[in-house]
């Protein structure tokens, strides 16, 4: 069953080790096919380098286990509900990495300082509260999805423009079109994470890029109007 998508899934959570993202098995990709409304999502706490493709867990958006031997990533509820929240991605990626968590652990959004962000993510990567000791205790993994999707509903944050959030004193995820996109958003984020610490370091009164250069930056890469890249001829 879907062993299309299992390849895809394998192989994204296969860059994570690769492009340093993960220690150990810190992380973990989902992708999904939405007609199915079927994900299938990397089995907890298996080693990368045991990883198979035939381990790859197929579970339902009710949270079904549909195929598969193993247990599921233990993050599996909260890839549940982005799905449901966010109906226009098609994978997702949590990891640890370490520039990305440590703003997740300070409780603080990122700035964006400069163009390379402006890329990639429209304005700041926002930073989600911590989950209440009672969200906690009911479901942590779905809390942690609903307050995800909760901040960027109140906030009313474009979840296309910015493809990646981080969740206080836990961690980041990123989404994208497909899993690949999704671990390439991550990717992207922490190497901004990575600048935007540097940049405080070197200059404590830095200011965000201004919105116009900000503007400019992003939408020449995304939108009816982009011109960066070979699209349009």
């Amino acid at each position: 069953m879907l062993e299309e998508l299992k390849k895809q899934v394998y192989e994204a959570n296969m860059e994570l080790p690769r492009l340093g993202l993960v220690t150990f098995t810190w992380g973990n990709v989902s992708g999904i096919d939405r007609e199915k409304g079927l994900f299938v999502i990397k089995p907890s706490g298996v080693e990368y380098e045991k990883l198979t493709p035939g381990d790859m867990v197929v579970m339902s958006l009710d949270g079904e286990k549909v195929e598969g031997e193993l247990n599921p990533s233990s993050d599996t509820k909260t890839h549940m509900v982005l799905y449901r929240r966010f109906p226009d991605i098609g994978g997702i990626v949590h990891t640890h990495s370490p520039w990305a968590t440590s703003w997740a652990q300070a409780g603080r959004s990122i700035p964006c300082y400069g163009t390379t962000h402006a890329d990639y993510i429209y304005r700041d990567v926002p930073c989600a509260r911590c989950l209440t000791k009672e969200e906690l205790d009911e479901d942590y993994e779905k809390n942690t999805g609903i307050v995800i999707g909760d901040l960027f509903e109140k906030e009313g944050i474009d979840y296309r423009a910015v493809p990646c959030v981080l969740c206080r004193c836990h961690g980041p995820f990123a989404w994208g079109e497909n899993p690949h996109m999704a671990v390439h958003n991550a990717a992207v984020l922490e190497e901004v994470a990575r600048m935007a610490a540097r940049t405080e370091w070197l200059n404590p009164e830095v200011k965000e890029a201004p919105a116009y250069l900000q503007d400019k930056h992003y939408f020449r890469k995304h939108g009816p109007g982009a011109y960066y890249g070979q699209g349009k001829k």
